[in-house]
């Protein structure tokens, strides 16, 4: 049994391997996490009850507090999850990216690194302070070739630059300091309990609700596409079994365009949802003014990870886009909560 401290553990993907974790390990799990507008406490309902599973309300970026946790917990293992992470939202404000991302990051580092000095030998050899970023610090690719661990930084938005600077501190902290870390760059996830901010549930719920389908400029972006699930397995895996000083890119081998996707989740809710009054939901699809900046084209290369740890995606991009849209289907509750008040919609990242 391991103790796990998890930041950013009531966000989208930070609940899934809290979930995972909860179900499919006999580990002890503590979630840390400041509950912004994305983070969400109906998240965690399915491991609430669990004698295995804690809650923190912090701040990562609030010294104090995590010093508190790191003493009384005394993790083996740390992921880090908790970020800022919409590049909308980055355009609109900045400023959260560069305190949460970045600043938030530092604090975490100092205080894992003064826990991790103290802890015995055979303590020290085994822990992990996982650091799990995203493939959009790489910059954008032209129509041909993939995203590997040693492909240069070139990010675009504020948000990218924000997580390319954490992936820099945190191995800056491994080579100055001997932390032992890993890192993790993922492509697009998509799944249950993802904030209707982003594409899939947006698109989703709008569909369901016979409003219009924005689409990005020609739609002609391209994003491989990662179940949820699927990457918490391999965050697990990677916290548990990488190597130290290394970083895996965890993708799901699941390239569409955006307009591709919207197009799918029309057909999906068209059959699980039928509406007369609403008729086919691809009428409903609207192209509006692109994002600024916005990147063409991402794809990820996991072959690393499939080498090495073993790992592989479970869900095509259909299995997984069907098993979503059919959650949304089953847990209005759910969403209806989110959309009658913190975020109904409306477009973001206008610059």
């Amino acid at each position: 049994m391991k103790r796990f401290l998890i930041t950013g553990g009531a966000g989208f993907i930070g609940s899934a391997v809290v979930r995972h974790l909860i179900a499919e390990t006999p580990h002890q799990v503590l979630v840390v996490d400041k509950l912004t507008y994305a983070g969400n406490l109906d998240n965690l309902k399915p491991v609430e009850n669990s004698s295995r599973y804690a809650f923190l309300q912090a701040d990562i970026g609030n010294l104090a507090a995590m010093r508190e946790a790191f003493a009384s917990f005394r993790p083996d293992i740390v992921m880090h999850l908790a970020a800022e992470s919409h590049v909308d939202r980055s355009i609109d404000g900045p400023g959260a990216f560069i305190q949460t991302n970045v600043v938030g990051t530092f604090v975490l580092l100092q205080v894992a690194l003064d826990h991790w000095r103290a802890l015995p030998q055979d303590e020290k050899i085994s822990f992990r302070f996982h650091h799990v970023s995203t493939d959009e610090v790489f910059g954008s690719l032209g129509a041909e070739g993939l995203f590997s661990e040693t492909t240069p930084y070139q990010p675009t938005s504020p948000y990218s630059a924000s997580k390319a600077a954490s992936d820099h501190l945190v191995r800056a902290w491994h080579h100055t300091y001997g932390l032992p870390v890993v890192l993790s760059n993922c492509s697009n996830n998509y799944g249950p309990y993802h904030f209707p901010e982003k594409l899939i549930p947006l698109v989703i719920l709008n569909a369901l609700e016979g409003k219009e389908l924005p689409v990005y400029g020609d739609g002609g972006q391209v994003r491989d596409w990662l179940h949820v699930e699927d990457h918490a397995r391999a965050l697990c895996l990677i916290a548990a079994t990488g190597r130290p000083g290394e970083s895996y890119n965890v993708g799901g081998n699941a390239e569409r365009t955006n307009l591709d996707v919207v197009r799918a989740i029309c057909g999906l809710v068209d059959r699980q949802a039928p509406d007369v009054a609403i008729g086919s939901r691809e009428k409903l699809i609207r192209f509006v003014a692109d994002r600024p900046g916005h990147d063409r084209r991402y794809a990820i290369d996991a072959s690393k990870i499939a080498r090495e740890l073993g790992w592989s995606p479970r869900e095509s991009f259909e299995s997984g886009l069907e098993k979503t849209v059919c959650w949304y289907l089953a847990n209005p509750d759910w969403w209806g909560r989110i959309r009658s008040g913190l975020y109904r919609g409306e477009r973001l990242g206008l610059a």
